[in-house]
Order: C-alpha cells, then sequence, then structure tokens
C-alpha cells in the first residue's frame, strides 16, 4: 500500500488574483524563479539578515548603466556620527567650474533595508541624461536607528550639500529630490522642510511613496478600520509588497505598537501635512498592484489641490519595487522615462 505525504504549497506564491488580472508576465516568470519558495527578507529575523545580507536578498532586472565620470564618497557629519554620501559627477562637469543642478536619490527598502546599491545605477542615468550631479544618501536604517533618523540624517545630508554649493559645483536654485517607497516617503517630508527652511527644491520624483502610517492598526495586525485606501485590501497579499510586509516595516521603524504620538505627525506620515502651498513640482508614480498605490494617489491630489504642480501616474499591470527592475520590466523602463523627462524640464 502506497502512502501518501501532503507536501505544503512553496511560501511566497503569488495569489493567481493577480495574474489574471494582468500583472506583468515578465515579473511573474522571474517572481516564480527567483522568489517562489525563498523566505523574504522580512520572514528572517533582522540580527541574521544583518549578519550576511546578501544571503537572504533576491535582486534582478536592474539595468547597469555605464558612467565616465568620477564617483568620490562623502562623509558627511550627523548626530553620532558620519554618513556615507556618494556623489557622482559627469564627465563634461570635471573641467567645467560652472554650478549644475543637483538631484539627491533617498533610497527604498522600508527604512530598514538598501543602501548605496539601489540607486546607483539611477544615479549614473541622472548624470549622463540631465548634465546634473547626483548625490545618493546612504541613511542610516531601522530598527537600530528608528524614527526620526533616517530621515534626519537625509536632511542633514541635503543641507550639506547646500552649504558646501561651490565645492560641489551645485546650482542652487535647481535641486531635485526622488526616491522609491520609504524614499518616496523622505523626499516628500525633505520637500517640506526645504520649503520651511528657503531652501529650494525644484523638483520631487516619488516613486510609489509610503504617505499614511495610520493605514495600519498601531499593533499592526490590521489594516485600520475606516482606511480610505481601497488599494490596502485589494491588493493585501500581493508580491513583494504584501501588508505583512509593509506592516513589519512600520514596526520596525515606528516601534510596536506605534506611539499615539506619531498618528498626526507629518513628518511620519506626510499627508497629514497642514500646508501644502508652495511644495515643489511633482511626480507621483503608482503602481497597479501595490498596497500603498491609492494613498500615493491622494497625496498627489493635496498636491493639486493646493496648486502644485503635480504629475500623477499609476503604472498598470506592475508590483510595488518596479523601478528596480528597468532592464527587464517595461514598467520599470517606463518609470526611467518619464521621470528623466520631468527631471530635464526642472533643470531647463
Amino acid at each position: 500500500m502506497v502512502s501518501h505525504v501532503y507536501a505544503p504549497p512553496p511560501i511566497n506564491q503569488i495569489n493567481p488574483k493577480y495574474v489574471e488580472a494582468g500583472m506583468e508576465p515578465k515579473f511573474v516568470e522571474l517572481y516564480n524563479k527567483y522568489n517562489v519558495g525563498r523566505l523574504a527578507t522580512h520572514q528572517v529575523p533582522i540580527e541574521e539578515y544583518r549578519k550576511d545580507p546578501m544571503k537572504y536578498t533576491i535582486a534582478y532586472g536592474r539595468e547597469i548603466v555605464a558612467f565616465d565620470g568620477k564617483i568620490e564618497d562623502l562623509k558627511v557629519p550627523v548626530e553620532g556620527g558620519d554618513i556615507v554620501v556618494r556623489y557622482y559627477i559627469p564627465k563634461e562637469a570635471l573641467e567645467d567650474p560652472k554650478p549644475r543642478p543637483a538631484f539627491f536619490a533617498f533610497h527604498g527598502g522600508g527604512w530598514v533595508f538598501g543602501g548605496l546599491s539601489i540607486d546607483d545605477d539611477y544615479c549614473k542615468r541622472v548624470c549622463n541624461e540631465t548634465g546634473a550631479v547626483a548625490f545618493n544618501v546612504d541613511y542610516r536604517l531601522a530598527p537600530e536607528f528608528p524614527f526620526p533618523t533616517p530621515l534626519t540624517d537625509c536632511w542633514e545630508a541635503l543641507k550639506y550639500v547646500i552649504n558646501h554649493a561651490e565645492r560641489f559645483k551645485v546650482d542652487k536654485s535647481r535641486v531635485a529630490v526622488g526616491g522609491g517607497s520609504a524614499g518616496g516617503h523622505l523626499s516628500a517630508v525633505i520637500s517640506h522642510k526645504a520649503r520651511d527652511a528657503g531652501i529650494k527644491i525644484c523638483y520631487q520624483i516619488l516613486g510609489v511613496p509610503i504617505c499614511d502610517a495610520t493605514a495600519v492598526t498601531p499593533d499592526g495586525s490590521k489594516v485600520a478600520p475606516g482606511c480610505p485606501y481601497p488599494s490596502w485590501t485589494e491588493n493585501y497579499d500581493n508580491p513583494l509588497l504584501s501588508f505583512d510586509r509593509m506592516s513589519w516595516f512600520y514596526k520596525q521603524f515606528l516601534g510596536s505598537p506605534r506611539p499615539a504620538k506619531y498618528d498626526n505627525d507629518p513628518e511620519v506620515s506626510v499627508i497629514k501635512s497642514t500646508n501644502f502651498k508652495d511644495l515643489a513640482p511633482a511626480i507621483v508614480i503608482t503602481a497597479e498592484f501595490d498596497v500603498l498605490r491609492d494613498e500615493g494617489e491622494q497625496y498627489g491630489k493635496l498636491l493639486q489641490d493646493n496648486g502644485v504642480p503635480c504629475e500623477v501616474v499609476r503604472v498598470p499591470g506592475t508590483v510595488h519595487p518596479f523601478m528596480t527592475m528597468d532592464d527587464v520590466l517595461d514598467s520599470g523602463k517606463t518609470y526611467n522615462r518619464i521621470t528623466i523627462a520631468g527631471l530635464k524640464k526642472a533643470f531647463a
């Protein structure tokens, strides 16, 4: 008699409803090849991940950008030490003393993961295609450095470069910020802080931005009752940024349970800001299959309603970190095309 052994399905499979709804076939192919059956980074104890990040990090699909300019890693002082800010200078700027536009990249990774590698190729692309210099900020990460440290590190990096604009060949009237996910959150908040401090930001790229921590209950166990963003339930179990993963990020960044003092803090939830006037022109880019889709689009609408030039683009068929797969996904190529076009216009 042959006994039948039950084998559970591999972990982290894609819910078929997303495939049926039109998820990019190339993404489905790659996700099934590389992610299914493996733990995601938030499913590994953070202490184990920090010991050997490459053992658990799954990355594919980034286009490698050639760059013949100069790259220098700067040490920027911050409270309690210093951080690295990678400085990119296009070749034509090396012998040209005139000030140039500047782009600041604040990387994604839920304030917990990521580093200089996330936006390295994008910074090179910005230099190559716009002639600007770029600054890639390696801010300190939660949970070791929870809120507000990642934000204050980015703010100090921006101010440091502005205060040394002549050294870095920066035209202080043409400074742009941008990033994806947590980097979108940081860019949006920095834009508010810069306006209030009298620092000119000419453009903000908010890719799949995190805008409202109160979409999740303080204990992180469920979508908040009355959550105004349907995408949190529609895309609850989507691949690469499910409810569970985003809730875990909030716990690392803000603590668990989330302190009540953060519920209306605009530096935590930028959508809670009370003043949207005179902010930099923006592009808000969202992904169809992303829990954060609707809060990003609502933030873009708030900018528009307050007279801020803002383009809101929902990219169909794609998932949260699509811009990091620009070598293989049409959606990633779209992100490059529209954001670089926006920078060129802002820097003109």
